[in-house]
C-alpha cells in the first residue's frame, strides 16, 4: 500500500525483493546492508476482508541486528521495519510511509499530482573494498571496480580519470567503505564521484532558461522530492528584451556572444547556490543538471553563436539532447556531475517546447491537444499520438507586462484579476500578495502591504476582456470615446481614449494604472501572432476545432481560460478542456533528470513531430488579419457563446479629430 499491488512469495523473501518485483520502488542507497535507513515500512495488523488475509508485524522475521545499530544511531519509528532486512513469512498488508515514498516525486501542476518514476542516470553505490592483500596485487581503484561489479551488478563499471589520484586517500579515510556515484545514460556505468564512508545525499538541478526568466528547481535524487525551487531575471534583458534584439547584439558586438553566455551562466550558477544553501545540502551534494531552453537561449547557453537563428533557413548549431561533464561550462556543483540538455525541435521551437510536450503528452493521447507554451516567443504543439506538429509565434514580451503602459512582471502589487461592471464601468481588482478585491473588507491591509503598482499578464488579458464584454472597446479593440459622456473611467488621450483602471491615491505604493489604445493594440499584435501560428497547424491537420487545450507559461496557471478564449489568444474548445499547467516546461526538466527513460522518450518523439515555420506559410497573413478582431473575424466560437454572452457586434467610425469616434452601429448578434 497505497499502490495496491499483491502477489504471492516464498517465505524467507526480503519485503524490499518482493516490492521491486511488483513494481514498487524502494530505495536503498546501502545496497540492503541496513545502513541507509531509506527503505522504512510498517506492517498493518488484523484482517483485511477485501484482501482476504490476516496481517501482523509477526509474520516478519526478527528485528536483525543491523536494524538494532541503525535505531541507535538515528531514528527508526515505533512499528516500522526496515525492508531490506525483514523477511516474509506470512500473510502481510505491507504500508510505504508517506515520509518515505521515495518511488515518486510529486508535481503539483493543477489539482492533481503527478508520478515520476525514478530512474536516474546518476545513482549513490555504497561498496565495503577488499584490503590490499600481498597475494592479491591488484590496484585499489581495480578493486574498488570490481566491487561495485559484484555488489552492485554493474557491467564493466569505469572510474573517472581524475579521480585515480584521490583513491587510495578515500578508500583509507573511509576504512575501505565508500560511497560513488554512478552514472550511466546508456553509454556504460561511469564513477563520477566518490565519497569516504556511507554518504546519502545526492541532488539534481532542472532548469528551464526563458528569454525573461530562469526557473530552477533542486531535487533529491534518492527520494525524487523537490527541496527547493527559485527563479531569477534572465540578465541576458540588459543586452536585449526580446530574442531576435540579443541577436543583433551578438551580430553587431564582436564580444556580445561571450558576454551573454558568461551572463546566463553566473545567472545559473547564482541559482544554484541559492537552491542548495536554502535545502541546507552542498553543492558537491548536485551530480546531475538537465536545461531546457528555447533555441537562441540554448545556444548562448552552450556558447554558441546564434546569429543562423535570426534569419532563414534558421539552422540550429545542434538540435539534438546534448550531454557533458558540468565542469565544461564552469557550473558550481560536484565536478563529476553530468549536465543533460534536451533535444530541440526546429529553429524556433526548442527544448522548452520538448520538455513542455513531454510533461503534457499529446503524443501519448488520443485526443486532439493544443499545447502553446507562452512568453516572449509562443511554442505551439498541436496534434496526438498519430500525428504531432510544431511551430513558434512571435508574440513579443506584452502577455509579460512590457510594451504595457502599466505592465509590470507578476510581483506583489501588481493587478492580476480584473472585472468590470458593465453598467457602471466601475472595476474591481486583486492584487498578487492580497486575497481581497479591491471592493473587500481587508483590502485596505493589502494596500499597506503591497499597494498597486501595475498590471501583470493576467490581469492584462483579463481587462481587455472585461473592457470587450462591458462594451467599452469594440471587435477591432477600439475604445468607445462616447462613453466618457456617462463615466469618468473614460478619458481622451490625445487622438484616441483610454481606460482608468486605478486612481492611485496618496499611498507610496499606489499608481494611476490606464489601459491605452496603445495597450489595446500591443495586446492585439501578441495574441493574433499566437492565434495565427495555431490556426496554421490546425489547416495542415485539416481541423476546425481541438478536443484540448493546455496553456503553459510563466502565467499559464494563471490566465483564466474564459478570458484566454475571449480574447481570441486561442482558439474555441470546450471550457472544461482548457487548463493552465504552469512552468510545463520545467516539470519536464525535472522528468529528464529523475528518468532516463524520459530522456529516450523525447528524443524520440522529437524525431517525429513535424515542424512548420510560420513566416513560410502564405496564409500566416491572413489567419493573423482575422485574428486581430475580439475574438476573431473570422472563426466562430460556439463553446464560448454557451458560456459568456458575447456583445453585439459594434463598429466605431475614426474620428477626423480630437480621438472622437462619430457614429455607431450594430450588426447582428453572434
Amino acid at each position: 500500500m497505497p499502490s495496491g499491488r499483491r502477489a504471492r512469495f516464498a517465505k524467507g523473501t526480503p519485503v524490499l525483493e518482493a516490492a521491486r518485483q511488483l513494481g514498487v520502488y524502494i530505495e536503498s542507497v546501502c545496497g540492503g546492508r541496513g545502513i541507509c535507513g531509506r527503505c522504512q515500512i510498517e506492517v498493518e495488523e488484523g484482517h483485511f476482508a477485501k484482501h482476504g488475509i490476516s496481517s501482523s508485524p509477526a509474520h516478519l522475521t526478527g528485528v536483525t541486528e543491523a536494524e538494532n545499530r541503525y535505531s541507535e544511531k538515528r531514528v527508526l519509528a515505533a512499528g516500522r521495519r526496515l525492508s531490506c532486512q525483514a523477511l516474509v513469512d506470512g500473510d502481510l498488508v505491507v504500508d510505504v510511509p508517506q515520509d518515505v515514498q521515495i518511488n515518486r516525486q510529486i508535481v503539483r501542476k493543477r489539482a492533481e499530482t503527478r508520478h515520476i518514476e525514478r530512474d536516474p542516470a546518476t545513482r549513490l553505490c555504497y561498496v565495503e573494498v577488499e584490503e590490499p592483500d600481498m597475494e592479491k596485487p591488484l590496484g585499489d581503484a581495480d578493486r574498488l571496480l570490481q566491487a561495485l561489479s559484484g555488489e552492485w551488478q554493474l557491467e564493466n563499471p569505469r572510474i573517472e580519470t581524475r579521480l585515480l589520484p584521490d583513491v587510495q586517500r578515500l578508500l583509507r579515510e573511509g576504512e575501505w567503505k565508500v560511497t560513488c556515484a554512478v552514472h550511466d545514460d546508456g553509454d556504460g556505468p561511469l564513477v563520477t564521484a566518490i565519497w569516504p564512508g556511507f554518504h546519502n545525499i545526492a541532488c539534481g538541478i532542472a532548469v528551464d532558461i526563458g528569454s525573461t526568466t530562469i526557473a530552477a528547481h533542486l531535487s533529491s535524487m534518492l527520494s525524487g522530492r523537490t527541496l527547493a525551487s527559485a527563479g531569477a531575471p534572465n540578465p541576458q534583458i540588459r543586452f536585449g528584451e526580446d530574442l531576435m534584439s540579443r541577436v543583433s547584439y551578438v551580430m553587431m558586438n564582436p564580444e556580445g556572444r561571450a558576454a551573454m553566455t558568461k551572463a546566463v551562466r553566473e545567472a545559473v550558477g547564482q541559482l544554484i547556490a541559492q537552491l542548495v544553501s536554502g535545502a541546507g545540502v552542498s553543492q558537491e551534494d548536485v551530480i546531475e543538471a538537465t536545461f531546457v531552453a528555447n533555441p537562441i537561449m540554448h545556444h548562448l547557453f552552450l556558447g554558441i553563436d546564434p546569429t543562423e537563428l535570426g534569419g532563414a533557413p534558421f539552422a540550429l548549431a545542434v538540435s539534438g539532447a546534448v550531454a557533458f561533464p558540468a565542469r565544461d561550462i564552469g557550473l558550481p556543483v560536484n565536478e563529476g556531475a553530468r549536465v543533460y540538455v534536451l533535444p530541440c525541435i526546429a529553429g524556433h521551437v526548442g527544448a522548452d517546447a520538448a520538455a513542455v510536450t513531454l510533461s503534457e503528452g499529446p503524443h501519448r493521447a488520443e485526443d486532439i491537444t493544443l499545447v502553446v507554451d507562452v512568453g516572449t516567443n509562443a511554442e505551439i504543439v498541436l496534434g496526438n499520438k498519430h500525428r504531432l506538429l510544431a511551430a513558434s509565434s512571435p508574440t513579443g514580451p506584452a502577455f509579460e507586462g512590457a510594451e504595457i503602459s502599466g505592465g509590470q512582471r507578476a510581483a506583489p502589487g501588481a493587478i492580476e484579476r480584473v472585472r468590470i461592471d458593465p453598467e457602471t464601468l466601475e472595476p474591481r481588482v486583486k492584487v498578487i500578495g492580497g486575497e481581497e478585491w479591491s471592493n473587500e473588507d481587508g483590502f485596505d491591509k493589502v494596500m499597506e502591504d503591497v499597494g498597486v503598482t501595475g498590471i501583470c499578464g493576467s490581469g492584462i488579458i483579463e481587462v481587455v476582456g472585461e473592457m470587450y464584454l462591458a462594451g467599452i472597446i469594440d471587435e477591432d479593440g477600439v475604445i468607445d470615446g462616447r462613453l466618457a459622456e456617462t463615466s469618468d473611467r473614460i478619458q481622451a488621450s490625445g487622438r484616441t481614449f483610454s481606460y482608468l483602471l486605478w486612481r492611485g491615491g496618496e499611498a507610496a505604493r499606489s499608481q494611476e494604472i490606464k489601459i491605452l489604445q496603445t495597450d489595446i493594440r500591443a495586446i492585439q499584435l501578441a495574441k493574433a501572432a499566437l492565434y495565427a501560428g495555431v490556426r496554421l497547424l490546425m489547416d495542415k491537420l485539416e481541423l476546425e476545432s481541438v478536443e484540448a487545450i493546455k496553456l503553459a507559461g510563466a502565467f499559464g496557471s494563471y490566465i483564466d481560460p474564459k478570458y484566454a478564449m475571449l480574447i481570441g489568444l486561442i482558439p474555441d474548445c470546450r471550457l472544461d478542456k482548457v487548463k493552465g499547467v504552469g512552468n510545463a516546461a520545467g516539470t519536464g526538466a525535472r522528468m529528464a533528470l529523475l528518468n532516463r527513460g524520459h530522456r529516450r522518450e523525447i528524443e524520440e518523439v522529437v524525431r517525429k513531430i513535424e515542424k512548420i515555420e510560420t513566416a513560410l506559410e502564405p496564409r500566416f497573413q491572413e489567419h493573423f488579419v482575422a485574428a486581430m478582431a475580439f475574438p476573431n473575424k473570422a472563426h466562430a466560437f460556439p463553446h464560448l457563446a454557451e458560456a459568456v454572452k458575447l456583445p453585439a457586434r459594434k463598429v466605431l467610425a475614426e474620428a477626423e479629430g480630437g480621438g472622437r469616434r462619430r457614429r455607431g452601429g450594430r450588426r447582428g448578434t453572434r
